[in-house]
C-alpha cells in the first residue's frame, strides 16, 4: 500500500504522479495496491473505497484534517494505522513528513519502505514546527524503514554520511 499523496490518480505533484505510475505498473504485474488518499473528517471515510475499473488498484480515503500542514500530518497517522492493521505485504511512505510515521507498521511487524523526494525540511514554506517534524520524518526513515529510496546521489551521500544508512538510487 501507498502513504503520503494527496489523492491518486493525479498529476498534481512530483509524489501523486510517482504513485499513480508505481501503482498501475505494479497492478499491471498482477500485484494487489492500495492507495490511501486524504479524505475529510468523517471516520466513515476510512472504509471508504474506489476500485479502478480497469486495474488491481483500491482507493481508500482516510481521515483528513484539512488545515495546512495538519492535512499531511493527520492523513498519514491514519494511513499507518489503517496499514498496521491491514493485510499488506509493503508498506510504501512518500516524503519526509509522512515517514515520521513509517515506525507505526514497523510494531506490527510490517515491511516498510520510504521514498525520500526531497530534503524537505530545508524548504522556506515551513516554519520552525513543520521543519522539525519533517526532519523527524527523515531521522524515521533512516531509522525504521526496511529500504529507502533516494532520487539523487547527493541524498544517497546524505544518508549515508548523516545516518550511517545506505539507500537505493
Amino acid at each position: 500500500c501507498y502513504i503520503g499523496m494527496k489523492h491518486i490518480p493525479s498529476r498534481e505533484g512530483g509524489i501523486e504522479v510517482a504513485v499513480t505510475e508505481m501503482a498501475a505498473r505494479m497492478a499491471a504485474l498482477g500485484y494487489e495496491i492500495t492507495c490511501y488518499n486524504r479524505g475529510n473528517l468523517r471516520i466513515n471515510d476510512v472504509t471508504a473505497e474506489k476500485n479502478r475499473g480497469d486495474q488491481n488498484i483500491r482507493i481508500k480515503y482516510v481521515p483528513t484534517i484539512p488545515y495546512g500542514g495538519l492535512a499531511a500530518v493527520s492523513s498519514s497517522f491514519c494511513g499507518a494505522v489503517c496499514a498496521a492493521l491491514g493485510n499488506y505485504d509493503i508498506i510504501h511512505f512518500h516524503a519526509e513528513g509522512p515517514a515520521f510515521m513509517c515506525w507505526l507498521p514497523k510494531l506490527f511487524g510490517k515491511k516498510v519502505v520510504v521514498t525520500i523526494h526531497g530534503l524537505d525540511y530545508q524548504r522556506v514554506k515551513w516554519g520552525a514546527i513543520a521543519s522539525f517534524y519533517i526532519k523527524l520524518g527523515e531521522k524515521n526513515a533512516a531509522r525504521f524503514a526496511d529500504e529507502v529510496i533516494v532520487l539523487s546521489e547527493h541524498m544517497k551521500e546524505y544518508f549515508r554520511t548523516a545516518y550511517g544508512r545506505e539507500t537505493h538510487f
